[in-house]
């Protein structure tokens, strides 16, 4: 399965670059892919007809970590490929929020757009660990 994070933004700390390799190097068995979308550029340009899109968004629905692993269980059984939309300081198009699958809330707080890109594969590899069965989450 493809795994691709679709965000906004190319120029970010070298410390957002190196969270979010360190975790997506850990999602085996997806190939994990980041599209840096620079600024005013159609980020549905960026989306297959066949992704399954979710959009992160405060507004989203929150899951705790052992819903994300059943989420991210029935997306597996599903067979699609998924695209993780980080949108800009605006927020997302409405055209992108009618497209996505699915709005996910990491939190009801604002996070930095470098921050969310780690957090987002991190939630990814422990939700992936708890289906494994491996002790990564112990929670």
């Amino acid at each position: 399965m493809r795994v691709r994070l679709i965000a906004a933004g190319t120029r970010l700390p070298g410390w957002v670059n190196e969270g979010y390799t360190e975790y997506a190097k850990r999602l085996a068995g997806f190939r994990v892919e980041l599209v840096e979308i620079p600024p005013r550029r159609n980020m549905l340009k960026s989306i297959s007809p066949r992704d399954y899109v979710v959009a992160l968004e405060v507004t989203g629905r929150a899951m705790t970590t052992a819903e994300l692993a059943r989420w991210l269980e029935a997306r597996l059984a599903g067979g699609r490929d998924l695209a993780f939309v980080i949108g800009g300081p605006d927020g997302h198009a409405p055209e992108l929020l009618e497209r996505a699958d699915f709005h996910w809330s990491l939190s009801p707080l604002t996070w930095p757009h470098g921050l969310a890109r780690v957090m987002v594969v991190e939630q990814l590899y422990r939700a992936q660990s708890i289906l494994r069965g491996h002790p990564y989450h112990r929670g």
